[in-house]
């Protein structure tokens, strides 16, 4: 190895056989001395402020600008912690990532800062810290964001209002719900509720449909206006945290924070509806509005906004179908009802495919000599949530979507089906009718007609032994189709019924044109009957008038309801026909009705 010497390589590694190079200022210092001193020249003069920070965190050397910013020399900064200077302390993720680019485990950092100029305003600034290179140290720069973000505020406004009532709009209504939601169970001081008023104008669009769209922006900025008023004076909480927004159409919100109750909530939807109800004078236009408010007030804890809003919807519905002009409070129960109810209609079409339905039968008696004559077919829903439910739960659903037209096809068929096998089983026996509920619906939305008269030929049922009751509103009402399709079944034979009479329309006038051989007088009428020791005269004298009435027109009459034996005593004496009720049997299953064939009804 003598006579040699070592140099070294790129990365310091011995090279043998090398002469060491002579080291000049550029190799050890990476750059001349001139540009050292053009770069410190070109930092001292920036406009952007900046400072050179050591991996203690330490000013090192500081720049005119920066000074300024602070109003101080650059100097007196020179062994200052620059975290400090810019405020990159105050919370915990930004001290994290500050601390971590000083220890070289990051590359580079950004963040804002608010900070206060010397001249008293305030700035925001971008503060940026990243290596320098070839260096242990870092550069702390800082740019005055103020202008950008000012027109980053304004854009965020024109986005998030509404221009016509310059309120929140529902993009930031949501964001403010969203982060009540996240902070108020866990800020101190906080009650840990939130409130929501959900309100819709009542009869809007008449506005805007006759006096002009123009007309209708005016009419929607003074609500504005008198909401925020209302909600200043009544929406006050711990925090003062409310917010008025709109949120589509004639739609406006109040949010509530940390509310204190449902009576604040209360006290807040009524004034509210008292300040609308005060007319506006809008361009010589004098109009006066209402409005329906749906109110909702909870814990947040177990809250989010989609339930919440869906809550404040499902009330603001209640309180227009509840007749609109009012405030409706949140109903748990109400609302399980609700989801009860949705719950069976979107089931109820495929249980009629999955055979969950079954028919039982309620004799129809005799009232001279208590044999039965007949039986009412009922349908239950052996529903394997819900248990056996009684028409009275999902009928009315049945006939709001339709599929009372395919429910009622089904009950029909079963029933004839079933009294036409109580005739074979009972050949010497006087046959038992039987009679089957037909929904309106059923006559328009399907051919009855046919239906009925394919279910006879195909079960064999004589059409006499088919009885179809119709409601009193419904048949009294009748015209058109639905008469013609009543008329036709008549003269196929099939009888027809008026249930619950003298409830509905009672016009006399139809009785004596619509093909009708039976009336159902209404439950209600016999009930008035049960006070046996003090009969009341008038109702014995209303029920013997229609009894009266319908066999001066050849109509049979069948009382509903009948419970005790005091009032089928009274019920013969007045001339009904045939009665129905649990004096006589419950709705049973079929194989106990084929106990009654030819006899009595069962007791109860």
């Amino acid at each position: 190895m003598s006579g040699t010497s070592e140099g070294t390589g790129p990365a310091g590694v011995a090279v043998p056989g090398k002469i060491r190079p002579i080291i000049t200022e550029r190799h050890r210092f990476g750059r001349t001395t001139a540009e050292l001193r053009d770069y410190r020249a070109a930092f001292n003069a920036a406009h952007l402020a900046m400072a050179v920070v050591d991996d203690e965190g330490l000013v090192v050397t500081a720049n005119a600008a920066l000074a300024a910013l602070l109003g101080t020399e650059p100097a007196t900064l020179r062994e200052q912690f620059a975290a400090d200077l810019v405020d990159l302390a105050s919370d915990r993720r930004t001290w994290h990532a500050y601390r971590e680019v000083l220890r070289g485990r990051r590359s580079r950092f950004r963040c804002a800062r608010r900070l206060k100029h010397p001249d008293g305003r305030a700035l925001w600034a971008e503060v940026t810290v990243a290596p320098v290179p070839d260096s242990s140290n870092v550069l702390l720069s800082i740019a005055d964001i103020s202008d950008r973000r000012e027109l980053h505020a304004r854009l965020r406004h024109l986005q998030m209002h509404d221009p016509v009532t310059r309120l929140p709009n529902r993009t930031l209504f949501f964001e403010r719900l969203s982060a009540a939601l996240e902070s108020s169970a866990y800020d101190h001081g906080s009650t840990g509720r939130i409130g929501l008023c959900y309100l819709d104008l009542d009869g809007f669009k008449a506005v805007n449909d006759t006096l002009g769209h123009r007309v209708g922006d005016r009419l929607l900025a003074a609500v504005a206006s008198r909401l925020t008023d209302c909600a200043d004076t009544y929406g006050y909480t711990c925090s003062g945290g409310h917010l008025v927004a709109r949120l589509g159409g004639d739609e406006f919100a109040i949010l509530v924070e940390d509310s204190t109750g449902t009576e604040q909530l209360a006290d807040l939807a009524a004034s509210v509806l008292a300040a609308l109800q005060q007319p506006f004078d809008l361009a010589g236009q004098r109009l006066s509005v209402s409005a329906s408010i749906g109110v909702v007030e909870r814990t947040v804890s177990g809250t989010n906004a989609t339930g919440l809003m869906q809550a404040a919807d499902t009330t603001l519905y209640w309180a227009k179908a509840d007749g609109k002009a009012r405030w409706t409070l949140f109903d748990p129960e109400r609302n399980a009802h609700r989801m009860t109810r949705q719950a069976l209609s979107s089931t109820l079409r495929p249980a009629v495919e999955r055979g969950e339905f079954t028919l039982e039968y309620q004799p129809l008696v005799g009232m001279a000599d208590g044999v039965t004559r007949g039986v009412e077919a009922l349908v239950r829903w052996n529903h394997p949530q819900f248990g056996t439910l009684a028409p009275n739960r999902f009928v009315g659903i049945a006939e709001e979507d339709g599929s009372i037209v395919q429910l009622g096809r089904w009950v029909l068929r079963t029933a004839c089906r079933q009294a036409r096998q109580w005739q074979k089983d009972h050949p010497d026996a006087q046959p038992l009718f039987v009679s089957v509920n037909v929904a309106v619906r059923q006559v328009w939305d399907s051919d009855l007609v046919t239906d009925v008269a394919g279910i006879l030929a195909e079960t064999g049922l004589e059409p006499h032994l088919l009885q179809l009751e119709l409601t009193e509103s419904a048949v009294m009402g009748s015209a058109g189709r639905p008469l013609q399709a009543l008329q036709a079944l008549s003269d196929m034979g099939v009888q027809i019924a008026i249930d619950d009479f003298g409830t509905g329309y009672s016009n006399l006038a139809y009785l004596s044109r619509l093909p009708v051989s039976v009336l159902k007088l209404d439950g209600s009428f016999v009930r008035g009957f049960q006070d046996e020791a003090h009969p009341n005269p008038a109702d014995e004298t209303i029920v013997e008038a229609m009894v009266q009435l319908a066999h001066r027109l050849g109509l049979t009459v069948t009382a509903e309801c009948v419970e005790t034996a005091g009032q089928a005593s009274r019920l013969r004496r007045i001339g009904c026909d045939t009665g129905q009720g649990w004096l006589y049997s419950r709705a049973v299953a079929p194989e106990l009705i084929a106990e009654l064939i030819g006899v009595g009804a069962l007791s109860v």
